[in-house]
């Protein structure tokens, strides 16, 4: 069975009906549209100079699941995503690897692009990258030195924090609170004029990368890159912006003041999804509980998709675990899911047009919700109970149900893959399951005899027969 990818939900609208909790008013809101039907989405991208972590997944997938959600009620989403390829982690990594600070950056982008396919993370429709930019970052900066809202000295170009209306608003705290932090955080620069002032154009340095100004050679401050870059290419007032919340300050914070500053309408609803946990902590190298995305998913073939589902059934503004355990759960149901797909394409003809419309609306209902993805998961295991007694009914002998297994069965596929999961996957070739006939066996060595039986369990629903021999283990395909 073909998953159907333009299916739509009943009553379907070209204007969004999704609510979404929007960071600078703390509400739940309708998400805004400057244009009828369309949706401008820009999303923070990866500093590129190491390993994705699990954090950069979960910010990855929260604004692709939004992406194909929103498609899928058919509103055409403009996504981008930026490339931060210059950065002082980039500067360090050069200086580590005996590299140019081009070919760190090239190197680790790589690698954040190859992660991201393996998780099903659609590219999105602009990737720009920061030093491409550096000629439209410059002229920007000259408008807010034009108007005074900005001023050089030895070690660059800064932003008047205080002379931006609301420059707190964002994280809800006063600029008093936020220069207090400042001072405590950053030590004291003697050149500026006040702790909280930022940086927009760095003095060149030397041994970095320097391009040039009217102010001299230098490179661009972190904030200027995103507000030239999301407002040259969706331009004035789009419709929404998304990243980390770690992003609110200062990122988020200072690019909005830029904005503001140079008087041009910003985004309209700022989007946040929540960070996450390992083994009870939040995630750090400094705890030793660090995970990179490649870590992950050479753990396990399944692993892919399993960390997908397990992102969704934590609602994204909320802090979430990951551990072997709950990876382990998240393998189990997404087997169920290909199992009762599996089932039903050997047992009868499906239609994809033929689609359980009350899945359908309750799974739109809780999307619509402020991106209730885990009451939209309940939805698709609520639908997939359904389908697998329907099939026991319908193996039995009782023909009747086939136009009702077609649909529970359909709105299972169609569901999971509006949410990247996709159901029943072909498995690629032999690798795929000689990975999986080593996980068994690591299982077995470590007397981890569930999670053996398990995995044996899988293999056998893939057509796959284990015998174990005094020569170790083989397999043939039934």
């Amino acid at each position: 069975m073909t998953p159907p990818h333009n299916t739509p939900p009943p009553n379907h609208r070209t204007e969004p009906m999704i609510r979404l909790y929007d960071t600078l008013t703390r509400t739940v809101r309708p998400l805004p549209q400057r244009e009828p039907g369309k949706v401008s989405l820009y999303a923070c991208g990866p500093t590129v100079y190491d390993h994705p972590h699990l954090g950069h997944a979960r910010q990855a997938l929260t604004y692709d699941v939004l992406r194909r959600y929103l498609e899928w009620r058919g509103i055409q989403v403009h996504h981008v995503a930026n490339v931060t390829d210059i950065d002082d982690k980039i500067i360090n990594r050069a200086n580590q690897e005996g590299l140019s600070e081009p070919q760190v950056a090239k190197k680790w982008e790589t690698v954040y692009f190859e992660a991201m396919d393996e998780l099903n993370v659609l590219h999105p429709h602009d990737r720009p990258h920061a030093t491409e930019y550096i000629h439209e970052m410059v002229t920007f900066i000259e408008t807010l030195m034009a108007n005074g809202s900005a001023y050089q000295t030895e070690t660059g170009v800064y932003l008047r924090v205080r002379g931006v209306p609301g420059y707190g608003d964002l994280v809800q705290r006063s600029v008093e609170e936020l220069a207090q932090g400042a001072q405590a955080r950053v030590a004291a620069d003697e050149h500026k004029e006040d702790a909280l002032d930022f940086a927009l154009w760095k003095a060149a340095k030397p041994n970095e990368p320097t391009w040039p100004s009217p102010w001299g050679d230098g490179r661009p401050g972190w904030h200027i890159e995103c507000v030239t870059m999301s407002l040259g290419i969706l331009g004035d007032g789009f419709d929404l912006h998304g990243g980390g919340d770690d992003l609110i300050f200062p990122h988020h914070t200072n690019e909005r003041a830029e904005a503001i500053a140079a008087g041009r309408p910003f985004a309209q609803h700022w989007i946040h999804n929540a960070m996450l946990n390992v083994g009870g902590e939040k995630m750090a190298k400094s705890l030793g509980n660090f995970r990179t995305v490649r870590e992950l998913l050479d753990e396990h073939p399944q692993n892919a998709r399993a960390l997908r589902l397990l992102f969704l059934q934590t609602h994204y503004r909320k802090t979430m675990e990951v551990n072997a355990e709950v990876m382990q759960q998240a393998r189990a149901a997404i087997e169920r899911i290909d199992a009762m797909a599996r089932r039903a394409g050997a047992s009868m003809p499906l239609d994809d047009n033929l689609v359980d419309p009350a899945a359908l609306e309750a799974f739109g209902n809780a999307m619509d919700n402020d991106l209730g993805t885990p009451e939209a998961i309940g939805v698709i295991f609520d639908t997939l109970r359904q389908a697998n007694a329907t099939l026991d009914s319908y193996a039995a002998g009782n023909a009747g149900l086939a136009d009702q297994v077609t649909r529970l069965v359909g709105a299972v596929v169609t569901l999971t893959n509006v949410l990247g999961i996709s159901a029943a996957p072909e498995l690629a070739d032999d690798a795929d399951i000689e990975a999986l006939i080593a996980a068994r066996s690591r299982a077995r060595q470590a007397r981890d005899f569930v999670e053996a039986d398990r995995l044996r369990a899988q293999l056998a629903e893939l057509g796959i027969v284990v015998e174990d021999t005094a020569r170790g283990t083989l397999w043939h395909r039934r």
